[in-house]
């Protein structure tokens, strides 16, 4: 047989491996689970009839979630991570030669899920400065008379972010066009937009535990819109598309509103200590820092391959895109060691 046109030339995703003593390249957080949470969860989970399949509408799970941000359950819908929702967004509320707008540079699995559903990819590039024009984007959707909208706010990998009357201004120009909403990191800032999908019916507002909740391994996100998208998004995605196990514990987690607030203060922390230490270090033509509002630092350089491979050398992993550097914040020892090391390799470029 003969593969379809597009997925012949395809690679599988391949993460960076080996085994590296510090890991700040997949903005994971760096807070383990509390002993007692453990034990809490280890109980939890002992206790669940895995012989059974599991809720296919995630009820318990997503009252938690919206419990914690102050929403209804009704207008919130579970998912396999957020990646699995941007999936089922992607391949089932667009058809065939759709235009779908992306803002690039973004997360990659717009541009790669929009491909799959066999739509018409529209790139709006941003500039130099890496900040998304509100108006520039309306223009776009509206003269590609776009179905779907899909960026991040804030960005992921720019570390920029869209203040809510901005995003209200895109939401307000781009008429029915679906706009897709990605808050991964906005746990890092204020300016959501969850408290207002009622608002728009033509917002889907995603979220995901892998971030400040520390719950990467669970593979658990979330959807947040009116009413009528939910339900045609529970429609379109598969039956139980979210494990027993996974449901339990990030039920339990969500739980623990004091642990998460604690939580979001220490990351905030450690992000802060990381941008210190390297806009310390920036230098015109050698490095540049660009502004966080996420849990990563976003560095442009002269030389980014090289500061990557020295980095690695020192057993220190990092995310490289091209002319730039992404660096998750990670514990106070290893944000010491990056900085130490990133300053060394810096100074090794100018000799």
């Amino acid at each position: 047989m003969q593969l379809n046109d597009k997925i012949k030339n395809l690679e599988p995703y391949e993460p960076e491996r080996g085994n590296f003593p510090i890991r700040l390249d997949a903005n994971e957080s760096f807070l383990p689970l509390p002993e007692k949470m453990q034990q809490r969860l280890a109980k939890v989970l002992s206790s669940l009839p895995l012989r059974r399949y599991p809720d296919p509408l995630a009820e318990e799970v997503c009252c938690k979630f919206a419990d914690f941000y102050g929403i209804s359950p009704s207008l919130v819908c579970a998912g396999n991570g957020s990646d699995e929702l941007i999936s089922v967004l992607c391949g089932s509320f667009t058809k065939k030669g759709d235009r779908v707008v992306v803002i690039e540079p973004d997360f990659s699995m717009y541009r790669f899920y929009t491909s799959l559903a066999e739509c018409e990819v529209v790139s709006l590039q941003k500039g130099q400065d890496m900040r998304i024009d509100p108006d520039q984007v309306i223009q776009t959707v509206r003269e590609n008379g776009a179905k779907m909208l899909l960026f991040s706010n804030p960005c992921n990998p720019t570390s920029l972010g869209l203040s809510r009357e901005e995003v209200r201004r895109i939401l307000r120009g781009v008429g029915d066009t679906l706009v897709v909403l990605d808050e991964a990191y906005m746990d890092f800032w204020d300016q959501s937009l969850l408290g207002e999908t009622d608002k728009f019916d033509h917002l889907v507002i995603l979220r995901t535990c892998s971030k400040m909740l520390g719950l990467a391994g669970l593979r658990l996100g979330f959807a947040v819109a009116q009413k009528p998208l939910i339900r045609a998004l529970r429609a379109c995605k598969s039956p139980y598309n979210v494990g027993m196990l996974t449901q339990a514990a990030g039920a339990a987690v969500l739980s623990e509103t004091a642990f998460l607030e604690e939580a979001r203060r220490k990351i905030l922390n450690a992000r802060d200590e990381l941008y210190t230490g390297i806009k310390a270090l920036e230098r015109p033509g050698v490095l540049q820092v660009f502004p966080t509002c996420t849990n990563f630092v976003f560095c442009r350089l002269a030389d980014s391959l090289r500061v990557f491979e020295f980095l690695k050398q020192k057993g220190i992993l990092i995310r490289r895109i091209g002319k730039d550097l992404r660096i998750t914040a990670g514990t106070k020892e290893e944000n010491a060691l990056l900085l130490r090391e990133l300053q060394n390799a810096l100074e090794a470029q100018t000799v």
